[in-house]
């Protein structure tokens, strides 16, 4: 059932059908897909630097019948438009062992092709603002005119670190790139980690960068699997490792602001080390698009849930685009939010149902839940009280939750 109600200013999660305007392989296992965004959808994809897109279509399965598939990528440049209005949106994906999607994309998509790839969402953005203080705004409702917005983000001379892995060069190379242009006096230290030169993505990239900013862009590539001259760029990141990075290749105390973007095991490991060197949280951001946790695997899709009149139930009570639906869920079946509204509104917005990139964060109005896992929201977000609804189950016997606001 859903009746009409008012609706708040948050811009919708929503899909729209986009072309693939071109294809370029970055290594042998990535490709880069930029995307063409016709003018009057230009509004609808405005980003900020370190934001994501989720992607869909329908593959088939292990029995080959089709069902949808979600992802969720980087977007790895800086926001850009043209004379006509439009503008483009490009991704990177990498390969994955046993991925679906990203195996199926570096084979098969091809320019032409069309995907239907989700407004931008998330706050893996710098929040470094003018007077060199942390800008308070949420990202997510704050989408009226990213280019302004980060402008004022960006506006200050400041000192960063991002420390990346693999495919977590994608929205980092974006976030540099802006940061750097903004301000003369910007320094940025990136510490970068792969296996082999081979994997590096955006190699060219990067070294075009550095030589474009030589004395503010320090690069340090660490490659776990070959040799390098300095032997403190040679082998796995792990606790020793860092703690020398810290130490001797980037001047740790004098940074304004902490990007981490890779593997679980490595953004947790990083971020341990950086509370325990007496670096405050709001200072570091960080972004994941899988947990890395073989007992909780991401889902595309809610799972079936069958609600008998007889069994007790929690009633769950969600706005959605003005919106009010209703949806019994079993008590014995712990079920999450998201999966019971899917029931109901096929068109809630989510995109890992992982609890790792925000897509299905709403504010709780009434009721109380639980949550197995937050690796999206901040703790300001949680003090007002968002919650994951993918990760989110009720523990009362009436909630309700706003996606709109």
């Amino acid at each position: 059932m859903t009746t009409e109600t008012p609706t708040a200013s948050r811009r919708r999660a929503s899909f729209h059908s986009l072309a693939v305007s071109e294809v370029r392989r970055l290594t042998e296992d990535a490709i880069e897909v930029t995307f063409a965004v016709p003018a009057e959808l230009a509004g609808q994809y405005d980003y900020l630097p370190g934001q994501y897109v989720a992607l869909r279509t329908t593959l088939p399965d292990e029995s080959g019948e089709p069902h949808e598939v979600r992802r969720s990528y980087s977007i790895c440049a800086e926001p850009r438009s043209f004379a006509d209005g439009s503008s483009e949106i490009r991704v990177a994906i990498k390969k994955d062992l046993g991925g679906i999607f990203s195996t199926w994309a570096n084979a098969e998509l091809a320019a032409g092709d069309t995907l239907d790839v989700m407004s931008p969402q998330g706050a893996f953005i710098s929040k470094h603002g003018r007077d060199g203080s942390t800008v308070q705004h949420n990202v997510m409702n704050s989408m009226n005119n990213p280019q302004e917005m980060a402008g004022e983000l960006a506006g200050d001379a400041g000192s960063f670190v991002a420390i990346a892995a693999g495919s977590g060069i994608t929205p980092v190379i974006a976030i540099a790139r802006t940061l750097l242009a903004a301000n003369p006096d910007t320094r940025f230290d990136l510490i970068y980690a792969n296996k082999a030169a081979m994997d590096v993505m955006f190699l060219e990239e990067l070294a075009d960068l550095k030589d474009k900013y030589p004395s503010r862009l320090a690069l340090h590539h660490v490659l776990s699997r070959e040799q390098r001259i300095a032997p403190l760029m040679t082998g796995r990141i792990d606790s020793e490792k860092l703690e020398a990075l810290l130490s001797s290749a980037i001047h740790a105390e004098d940074i304004d602001e902490w990007f981490l973007c890779g593997p679980f095991e490595l953004v947790q490991l990083c971020r341990d080390t950086l509370a325990a060197r007496g670096v405050k949280p709001e200072n570091v951001r960080f972004e994941l698009f899988t947990t890395g946790r073989p007992d909780r695997p991401e889902g595309n899709a809610g799972r079936p849930v069958i609600a008998d009149e007889s069994e007790d139930t929690y009633k769950i009570t969600f706005k959605l685009d003005g919106l009010t639906g209703d949806v019994s869920s079993p008590t014995h079946a712990r079920e999450s939010i998201l999966n019971a509204a899917l029931r109901v509104r096929p068109d809630v917005p989510f995109a890992c149902a992982g609890g790792v990139c925000g897509t299905c964060r709403a504010k709780l109005v009434s009721g109380t839940v639980t949550m197995d896992e937050n690796y999206a929201l901040e703790q300001d977000e949680l003090d007002k009280g968002y919650v994951l609804t993918c990760q989110a189950h009720p523990t009362s016997e009436n909630v309700t939750v706003d996606f709109d606001v």
